[in-house]
């Protein structure tokens, strides 16, 4: 098995975040990790759109999230849990990030309000 690549504060580079928060899907893992109370496997969070996502997509996004710095994945059996890493790097990058989770939050509600409505029949 290979090892997992966690980098340390000094290691993690605002283009690194942005690319990984880059991503709708990943900044709602991201979000949905943040709000959660203990850590989270790939499969428990399957099911953020309408169409569940295959679980190759969800590990790919979870690694670029690793290796941004952004979550700490710990194995336990076959499974990787999933945690966000705030309280190291929060200081530095908190701002940032939460600028970036608002201007998307922002952006997902207003998208709401002018999609279009179907007409029930």
């Amino acid at each position: 098995m290979r090892p997992l690549v966690h980098p340390s504060i000094d290691e993690m580079t605002v283009e690194g975040i942005l690319y990984a928060l880059s991503d709708p899907v990943r900044v709602r893992i991201f979000t949905d990790l943040m709000a959660s109370t203990c850590a989270q496997n790939c499969t428990a969070l399957a099911n953020l759109n309408s169409t569940p996502m295959p679980k190759s997509t969800l590990s790919q996004h979870f690694k670029i999230l690793r290796e941004a710095g952004l979550i700490r994945s710990e194995r336990k059996g076959v499974e990787l849990q999933n945690s966000p890493r705030w309280d190291e790097y929060g200081e530095k990058f908190g701002p940032m990030i939460k600028a970036i989770i608002e201007a998307y939050a922002k952006e997902l509600t207003a998208a709401k309000r002018t999609a279009p409505r179907l007409k029930r029949a």
